[in-house]
């Protein structure tokens, strides 16, 4: 700056034109100095790609509720990083066999860990984590033709759902009902569903009690369809595989007591469906979260993932259930 003061000095001296080149002159340093200024990046300025794109794979099982969520997850994660994560659905108890193999690096849960399956675990060496993902309303369902059924009350449940039940048609749940079949018409998961043991806790009063003569599928798709195509049909699953087939299917409320509630995101945030609002989670093995990619996939799962529980039809967990999570990632 020194030189250019003097250069313009001595130019006044010399004459108007070159006063004026010189303050040309003068000028084009100054926007040069400007423009190189422009280059730096604005403080707190993001960009759209990471500053280190990770790859590799990532393999997954588990339960077929939870299975939306990490489905999205993955999608999302895939397009910022060339990872790929591959997510199967062979229900909870199916996943946990797979992981506690050690052929999973993560499993989906609709319900927590057993005794029997940490021992599985222990036996293969396999630690893992637990991350608490999202809620579920768990929901009974019927044919939209079902038309004089609004609500069901955990006793009449009970009564179609318990091994010894004589449940044949609906006019056995309750006397007003019409005498339209029922046996041979109820769909729910199968015995390696998360979904299956909490419903047979909650409903049946004993994890994995259950009449058997029912349609039963770990894919909840499988169920939707078989409700959706089936005039006189019940039966149950996780409340996003409502949310997505509205059109096809018909939700009940559910009556513990306290009257009839119908799921939907606040009561089941709140609890007062009940008794069947439940967590979901997703448990990764420890030495799986060690690498980069499946530690950074789960810290997306709890951060940039969470709007997208909604999104598949679900209930996000609190921040505070989030925060505890992402302690865990090394």
């Amino acid at each position: 700056m020194n030189f250019a003061r003097r250069m313009f000095s001595a130019d006044l001296i010399r004459g108007p034109r070159l006063a004026i080149f010189a303050m040309a002159a003068l000028l084009v340093a100054a926007v040069a100095f400007a423009a190189c200024g422009d280059d730096e990046p604005s403080p707190g300025a993001a960009t759209d790609e990471p500053s280190t794109k990770l790859s590799g794979s990532i393999a997954g099982d588990g339960s077929s509720t939870v299975f939306p969520i990490t489905e999205a997850v993955a999608e999302e994660f895939g397009k910022i990083h060339d990872v790929d994560v591959t997510v199967g659905i062979s229900g909870t108890g199916g996943g946990f066999k797979k992981f506690c193999n050690g052929e999973t690096d993560f499993s989906d849960a609709s319900r927590p860990i057993k005794d029997e399956e940490k021992d599985a675990c222990a036996a293969s060496g396999i630690e893992y984590v637990e991350f608490q993902v999202a809620f579920d309303g768990l929901s009974i369902l019927v044919n939209p033709s079902v038309d004089f059924v609004d609500c069901l009350t955990v006793d009449e449940l009970a009564s179609v759902w318990k091994p010894d039940s004589t449940v044949e048609s609906w006019s056995d749940v309750r006397a007003e009902f019409p005498d339209e079949p029922l046996a041979g018409h109820l769909y729910g998961p199968g015995t390696d569903s998360g979904t299956f043991d909490y419903f047979t806790d909650e409903i049946n009063g004993e994890e994995g009690s259950s009449r058997a003569d029912y349609t039963a599928s770990e894919d909840d798709n499988v169920l939707v369809q078989g409700i959706a195509g089936d005039d006189t049909a019940l039966g149950y699953f996780g409340f996003a595989y409502y949310e997505n087939n509205q059109d096809k299917l018909k939700l009940l409320a559910v009556d513990d007591g306290a009257g009839c509630v119908t799921p939907s995101r606040e009561t089941i945030l709140d609890g007062t469906y009940s008794p069947l609002s439940r967590p979901l989670f997703v448990y990764v093995a420890k030495d799986a979260l060690a690498r980069p990619e499946v530690a950074e996939f789960m810290r997306f799962f709890l951060t940039d993932g969470v709007p997208l529980v909604a999104e598949v039809g679900y209930v996000e967990a609190t921040d505070d259930i989030y925060q505890d999570g992402l302690v865990l990632i090394p």
